[in-house]
């Protein structure tokens, strides 16, 4: 099925710029920092095939109000700072294996908590079998939790 992702590189992305020049590290930086969120957890509770990118993914169904306000106000100002944006809406997921190139029979699965208590800034390198990440800065989250 596919290039399974290993755990270590685990993730899910909120906004994703793509190459960003170094005198614009800062900027990022700046907006990370200013960013006021609450914890929140989600449930990842299906498996998907996503055709275009041909990956498998576990997806979070229901998004907590505060992950969809932080990806809303991050995106806003990433944007107004004139950074290009991927993608143009929140779909919550766990990229679990790449380059899988027909739909697998995917079983229901019971849901996965995760609870977010930060967020980061990470620099992804593609690599020959599997991309690198590593972490520019990190933020935490408010103390309240939304479930």
């Amino acid at each position: 099925m596919g290039d399974a992702i290993p755990a270590q590189n685990y993730h899910l992305t909120i906004a994703f710029v793509g190459e960003v020049p170094a005198e614009r590290l800062a900027e990022l930086r700046d907006i990370g920092a200013g960013l006021r969120v609450p914890r929140c957890e989600l449930k990842f509770d299906a498996l998907e095939y996503w055709p275009k990118p041909e990956v498998v993914v576990a997806a979070a169904r229901d998004v907590p109000a505060s992950l969809a306000q932080v990806w809303s106000d991050l995106h806003a100002t990433l944007a107004a700072r004139e950074f290009l944006l991927r993608p143009k809406r929140l779909r919550p997921h766990v990229t679990l294996a790449r380059k899988v190139l027909q739909a697998p029979v995917l079983e229901p699965i019971a849901p996965v908590a995760w609870e977010a208590d930060q967020f980061c800034l990470v620099r992804s390198q593609s690599g020959s079998a599997h991309s690198v990440y590593t972490v520019v800065d990190t933020w935490p989250l408010l103390d309240t939790t939304e479930k």
